[in-house]
């Protein structure tokens, strides 16, 4: 589990059978999403974006399932900043736009964090092969947007690993706050706790959707073509704190 905790405990689940797919961007297309008292965190000296998509098993909001809500998918596009404070380096993540098949889920993310939830038809498929030498299968997540399927997709084959210190699988994976500007130019934050996570590194993965319509156009060029680099993650246990305005 990393670090302390910070604020009383909101939200607990697993997440797991994480797609990440990453794209390097122009850091001035993020300059107006990054909120104050933050800034933008690179690996390697760029920017980064990634696609993620995950399931949310055995939700509990303030220790209770939520009849019905207890599992379902995520896909969100999301980048990478950090904060100092107080002689601590507090890195984390902004979301640009959460996909989510529950309106409820949509409706409660909005209202305590300010977060950018929309909510959509969605699917999955996960094939873990366990016939292939160490391991293997393939992940996708889709949703259902102005009449067609839409699907963020990575195959893998081999044993998941812990990614190594200062990779960019450990880059993306162990940022451990979230970050989300309020309508009044706010800024809330709040801490996420989980264990460090094993990756596979996708042999082959894809974004398949209309980027432009559904993030933007700025956003939407960089999204178009191959990642920069593809990986699943198995995923934990989480617990996610209450948030707190800083700014």
């Amino acid at each position: 589990m990393s670090g302390r905790t910070g604020g009383q405990v909101f939200l607990t689940a697993q997440w797991r059978h994480l797609v990440m797919l990453n794209f390097v961007v122009d850091p001035a297309v993020l300059e107006e999403r990054i909120p104050d008292g933050c800034e933008l965190d690179r690996f390697a000296g760029r920017t980064f974006v990634s696609v993620v998509g995950f399931r949310f098993l055995d939700t509990r909001v303030l220790g209770m399932p939520v009849p019905f809500h207890r599992d379902f998918d995520e896909v969100n596009l999301r980048f990478y900043v950090r904060r100092d404070t107080a002689g601590e380096t507090r890195r984390g993540v902004v979301f640009v736009k959460e996909l989510v098949p529950r309106r409820l889920v949509a409706a409660v993310a909005r209202w305590v964090y300010g977060e950018r939830y929309v909510a959509l038809p969605m699917r999955h498929r996960i094939d873990l092969d366990g016939e292939r030498p160490g391991g293997g299968g393939s992940v996708g997540y889709g949703w259902r947007r102005r009449g067609r399927w839409e699907e963020v997709f990575a195959s893998f084959s081999g044993a998941a690993e812990p990614p190594a210190d200062g990779s960019e699988e450990a880059f993306v994976t162990e940022h451990y706050w979230g970050y989300a500007r309020q309508r009044d130019g706010s800024t809330v934050e709040y801490r996420v706790e989980h264990p460090r996570w094993r990756v596979w590194r996708a042999e082959e993965a894809a974004l398949r959707c209309d980027a432009a319509s559904l993030y933007g156009a700025q956003l939407g060029a960089a999204l178009v073509g191959s990642p920069t680099t593809a990986f699943v993650a198995d995923g934990s246990a989480v617990v996610v704190h209450r948030g707190r305005r800083i700014v």
